[in-house]
């Protein structure tokens, strides 16, 4: 629509002269188009290149001589050896830039020639080049405009950083990383680069071994407590809880974070979020598992995001947001995490396929090459010039199609790991060019012209408070009973348990010498009282298999947020302890009923409960171990060895 109405302004005043039912024409169209009055206006005035009758002044920029538009309220940038003027609108309703050139010199809009005093569109991932100039990049023009939204600014610096796992050569190599927020910034490489490690490097799970990594001027490491609440981490699993609902995943993962707020307070906050998601349709359904799926994968992402929009951190680290999605999906994502930047955020993903559409929405883009070798970082679109450029291509300066505009990022993984070719034609495994060689050409090119960006050293207010070690505990417990009350098999599965083997065991004890029973003479009691001390061991071992271990992406989550693991185990003892004692008191009555023991129904409990929770706290310490056998062979090893 916008860009019909500018052909339209444009083909109106082709003659210099506009008539009125001309105007009146384009009008009736615009608000066919049901355009903002106040923006037609400015879009009209800045097709006719009447700047200075633009209504609102506020959204325009201007790039270039300040003297002869100086008694405007328009943003001004100069620009050194620019011949003219740049100028730039913002469409707010549309989140639209227009471009129209006055001047002379040859400059390119994304490889294309601009015209002179036509009205082009501003599009993301833009750039515009001259012979003689510095680029102009769509990010930095979105940054200008942003600057009166975002109050206070962070700046997250990298500085000469270098990272090697224990025993090995493989990490990441020497390089400088600084950026401010209202940026997205995106990580690709092939398989193994790097982009994975680099992020829990950025997000201070893995320690550097030298540099150093700051957040306007506080140490990532040595200023924890002051940056409480900076940083947030959205990894690529998933970090949902399968049995509770869209709404009750948020509403208690709020109520981890926000210790000051009521319950009303968060009940709207996760309203407000689920609404900005676009998942408040299905707030009520149950998120389920892979393989029981109640929403879609795209809805999952989303809501895994949603998890850290919450305390709207103002630095988001995001690990392969679109792994797994349609493309459709994937776009919703990707506009979601724009979205965010533009809000004033830092958001930091790795990616690995992007389309041409999400290409073009990174602000920046930071390639890494097997090894861990940085290779390039800066405009998405000049890194297939800069590629392109490097092994000598024809159409080095052309980064997209000039028909369709769309851009290929898969050709630059394809140039980086381009083979050498033998004399009878064929690829062989050796690349063109090394990932060492690809470092040492951005190190002298790129990373030692990389610019350390310089904020003030405040840190902006955050309302994020944990609650004390016993609120979580609640807070652990009422979450987890609520998903094992929606859990039906898993209710079934324990609470019929303990009542069917005692049938089983005082049933087979009691007529196992004959059809009459004399209890005095039973021999078999022993027997029983040895095999319900293994029944014991077996029901406190099957409820409790599993049950930190299922939850250890979570605990990663959580434990990145400084929140307490002894209120965590705790409230899970507790809980498997309360489960326990409802299975050995139905065990005990039942069993002792078949048998006639009268009069011991608590002693007996006592024992069974003793040797049910000693199991549980055995098997939850074993689910503490990452191990790729299931803990539930810990019954199947552990049992018939009794």
């Amino acid at each position: 629509k916008i860009v019909v109405l500018l052909q339209l302004l444009e083909f109106i005043n082709l003659d210099g002269i506009c008539s009125d039912k001309e105007l009146d024409f384009v009008k009736t169209v615009s608000d066919t188009f049901n355009f903002q009055e106040d923006e037609f206006f400015d879009a009209k005035e800045f097709t006719f290149g009447n700047f200075k009758a633009i209504p609102n002044q506020s959204k325009l920029l201007i790039i270039g001589n300040k003297e002869e538009y100086g008694d405007t309220k328009a943003k001004y940038v100069a620009r050194e050896k620019l011949q003219g003027n740049l100028f730039i609108l913002y469409l707010q309703s549309t989140n639209t830039y227009l471009l129209k050139y006055i001047g002379e010199q040859n400059l390119k809009l994304n490889g294309q020639p601009v015209r002179s005093n036509w009205t082009y569109i501003f599009d993301k991932g833009a750039s515009i080049r001259g012979g003689i100039i510095s680029p102009i990049y769509y990010s930095d023009i979105i940054g200008i405009f942003l600057e009166e939204t975002v109050s206070e600014k962070l700046t997250f610096t990298a500085k000469d950083i270098v990272f090697r796992f224990k025993n090995s050569k493989n990490g990441i190599h020497k390089f400088t990383f600084s950026e401010e927020t209202g940026k997205l910034i995106g990580i690709m490489g092939g398989s193994g680069a790097g982009k994975s490690t680099l992020l829990n490097i950025f997000n201070g799970k893995y320690q550097i071994i030298s540099g150093q990594i700051t957040i306007n001027g506080f140490d990532l490491h040595k200023d924890k407590d002051k940056l409480e609440g900076i940083i947030g981490f959205v990894p690529q699993d998933d970090l949902l809880i399968e049995e509770l609902t869209v709404f009750q995943n948020l509403y208690y993962s709020s109520k981890l974070i926000f210790d000051k707020r009521t319950d009303a307070e968060l009940t709207n906050l996760v309203n407000r979020v689920l609404k900005d998601l676009d998942l408040f349709e299905i707030r009520d359904l149950k998120v389920g598992g892979p393989l029981n799926k109640f929403i879609s994968g795209g809805q999952r992402k989303r809501l895994n995001i949603g998890l850290e929009l919450l305390r709207e951190p103002p630095i988001m680290f995001v690990d392969e947001p679109t792994s797994g999605l349609s493309s459709m999906d994937s776009e919703m994502v990707m506009d979601l995490l724009k979205e965010q930047a533009l809000k004033g955020k830092l958001i930091v993903i790795n990616i690995h396929q992007p389309s041409s559409d999400i290409y073009k929405l990174f602000d920046k883009i930071l390639f890494l090459d097997k090894g861990g070798y940085p290779i390039y970082y800066g405009n998405p679109l000049e890194a297939i010039t800069y590629f392109k450029k490097a092994v000598n291509y024809v159409d080095s300066n052309i980064s997209e199609c000039h028909v369709c505009g769309n851009v290929n990022p898969e050709s630059v993984l394809q140039i980086i790991e381009t083979k050498v070719v033998n004399e009878y034609g064929k690829q062989t495994r050796k690349r063109k060019i090394s990932p060492k060689e690809w470092y040492e050409r951005f190190i002298k090119e790129i990373d030692n012209k990389t610019e350390i960006k310089k904020n003030s050293k405040k840190l902006p207010k955050n309302d994020f408070k944990l609650p004390s070690r016993f609120k979580q505990f609640l807070i652990y417990m009422k979450r987890d009973i609520l998903s094992k009350a929606t859990n039906k098999q898993y209710l079934l599965m324990n609470l019929l348990e303990a009542p069917i083997l005692a049938i089983i065991l005082a049933y087979f004890t009691k007529y196992i010498a004959g059809d009459e029973y004399n209890f005095s003479l039973n021999e078999n009691l022993p027997g029983y009282m040895f095999m319900a001390v293994v029944v014991a061991l077996f029901l406190g071992m099957t409820v409790s298999a599993e049950e930190i271990i299922r939850d250890s992406k979570i605990l990663e989550r959580e434990s990145f947020l400084n929140l307490s693991r002894f209120s965590y185990i705790n409230s899970k003892v507790v809980l498997m302890f309360f489960i326990s004692a409802i299975q050995t008191f139905s065990f005990v009555v039942l069993a002792n009923l078949i048998l006639g023991i009268q009069g011991l129904v608590f002693q007996y409990w006592l024992i069974l409960f003793a040797t049910s929770a000693f199991a549980n706290m055995i098997t939850i310490a074993s689910s503490r171990v990452p191990s790729r056998i299931k803990v539930e062979n810990v019954n199947l090893r552990f049992v018939p060895n009794i």
